[in-house]
């Protein structure tokens, strides 16, 4: 299930949590010189309802990899008291290319992850965006490549992965996902190893100067690939009580991955993260 009406009161308190997690964020990050671009629904939400899409349930923020690194760097000094991080370098059960910058003392665990030994709680979730070449095949050989990985680093952990689609194509699909999960097991295909492939192919033109940056990880491999024109310098628009930066041409990122985003979708085509355990913290109610 990938959409689930909260009601508002909670969704309203979730929300302001996630605001805290976000000030915290930008504030670390302007003592740091980090720069940051919102994305997926949050960016969205920044340009359509300056703040948050009515019914969205966490918030997206994307680094380019040496602000990403320099950022973890910062955080477990200055916030380790307050926030954990949850990503595939400390834990080779996170299945996910993304970090979870999580609030100590909350509980919230997807549905597609109910059956994970992690201790997931309320978070920002962090994208890491890499240079990539300028040559459209060798750019389509990279991001198929580390796609593929990552989903065989998923499939290793969870034997029924979010389709975004139904019917007998669903069901088609869910057969082959257990087959590749039970043989990933039988043969003891590390998580940890995947990762290292992964991330040593993502970082193999960061020190090359390219017109493109990108996240290949979205459920299509490619609605992530911009131009730095089209994100540097970025810009700050309103966003609930406060601001958030986005790309300096947000809305070409957001045509590309979604169409037409000014458009609210119908229920059945709306997008959150329904929760099997959920809590906000006694101390934090």
């Amino acid at each position: 299930m990938l959409y689930q009406e909260y009601d508002q009161v909670t969704l309203k308190r979730l929300q302001q949590m996630e605001l805290e997690i976000l000030r915290d964020f930008q504030d670390l990050c302007e003592r740091h010189n980090i720069d940051y671009f919102a994305g997926g629904g949050t960016a969205i939400g920044a340009v359509r309802h300056k703040g948050f899409i009515p019914w969205d349930d966490d918030i997206d923020v994307n680094l380019v990899r040496k602000d990403y690194e320099r950022f973890l760097k910062y955080a477990r000094k200055e916030y380790s008291d307050k926030y954990e991080i949850m990503n595939a370098e400390t834990n080779d059960k996170y299945p996910l290319m993304s970090t979870r910058w999580m609030y100590k003392g909350t509980k919230f665990k997807e549905e597609c992850f109910k059956n994970l030994d992690l201790n997931l709680g309320v978070f920002l979730d962090i994208y890491c965006f890499d240079n990539v070449p300028d040559d459209n095949r060798k750019m389509k050989r990279q991001g198929r490549k580390v796609w593929f990985l990552n989903k065989l680093m998923i499939l290793k952990v969870v034997d029924k992965p979010v389709l975004y689609f139904d019917g007998w194509k669903a069901k088609l699909v869910y057969i082959v996902t257990w087959i590749v999960h039970r043989a990933l097991n039988i043969f003891h295909i590390s998580n940890r190893w995947l990762y290292k492939v992964i991330k040593k192919e993502l970082t193999r033109y960061n020190n090359v100067q390219t017109k493109r940056i990108a996240y290949y990880f979205d459920p299509t491999p490619f609605t992530s690939v911009i131009r730095y024109r089209d994100t540097f310098p970025t810009r700050r628009v309103p966003f609930e009580d406060g601001e958030i930066k986005v790309g300096s041409h947000v809305e070409r990122y957001l045509k590309r991955r979604f169409g037409n985003y000014m458009e609210l979708p119908p229920e059945d085509k709306r997008h959150n993260h329904p929760p099997c355990i959920f809590d906000l913290g006694d101390e934090k109610k």
